[in-house]
């Protein structure tokens, strides 16, 4: 699910379809319909937005009582910074911004969690860009940490993930971020622009990769899948719908 009439599915896409899923894209903002059923999709990945989980939009409202069918169906789900929230709103849990103010704009480090370490190797490093944190759900576990957002990932049940940062981005779509952005770089705690793509130099590489292993974890498939500088190109995909496959992703 995405949450902008030309917002795109970046890396995840790109490295899914290149694994065999045929995307099955949904923007509920823009009065999609989401499937009553997963028994047609191997999965789902709900994407950030400008919204805030909290915000009492109907679609907001409708995707998060939605995350009961991946729960329910024990149908692989990953939740992206909103995707995120929302799904620890769906499970009970707080949504909101840091006691001080401050926000993650920019990147920043993050630590495994024991268990988060028994996964994969994970980056020294993340991309950020919100003004929300959440809560740890009850019966999640949690797998990376961090200064002043401490709940960054997590899972949930058998098959159920939040990350808080985004390793989605092509180079491309982080300059958009950071162009539409600008008005967020004046926010407590907040990285200038120079520093976002500056940064995307020394950390990107080790970002893509775990982007890669995590997503092997997630759906299965990809762990034999490299990114290179050819596939940073944006998918030219138009709003609305894509053709669903037995092994769709919605």
């Amino acid at each position: 699910m995405l949450h902008q009439e030309m917002s795109s599915p970046g890396r995840v896409g790109q490295l899914l379809e290149k694994t065999g899923f045929t995307l099955d894209i949904r923007r509920p903002p823009l009065g999609d319909p989401l499937p009553e059923t997963l028994s047609e999709h191997h999965g789902a990945v709900v994407f950030g937005g400008p919204m805030s989980a909290n915000d009492r939009d109907e679609f907001v409202r409708r995707e998060t009582e939605w995350l009961a069918v991946p729960l329910r169906e024990e149908k692989p789900f990953l939740g992206i910074c909103l995707g995120a929230q929302m799904l620890v709103n769906h499970l009970g849990g707080v949504v909101k911004s840091h006691d001080h103010g401050l926000v993650e704009v920019g990147w920043y480090p993050i630590r495994p969690t024991e268990e988060g370490r028994k996964l994969l190797h994970w980056p020294e490093m993340v991309y950020q860009f919100h003004r929300e944190g959440f809560s740890l759900p009850s019966g999640a576990t949690l797998l990376a940490t961090a200064e002043h957002y401490p709940n960054q990932a997590f899972r949930y049940g058998k098959s159920a993930w939040g990350i808080q940062f985004h390793a989605e981005l092509t180079r491309a779509m982080m300059q958009r971020w950071v162009v539409r952005g600008a008005h967020r770089f004046v926010l407590p705690g907040a990285q200038p622009g120079r520093d976002h793509l500056g940064g995307r130099l020394i950390w990107d590489t080790h970002l893509k990769q775990w982007l890669v292993d995590f997503l092997d974890i997630v759906f299965g498939g990809g762990r034999d899948v490299k990114l290179s500088a050819g596939a940073e190109a944006e998918p030219q995909m138009p709003p609305g719908q894509r053709k669903v496959g037995r092994r769709g992703l919605a």
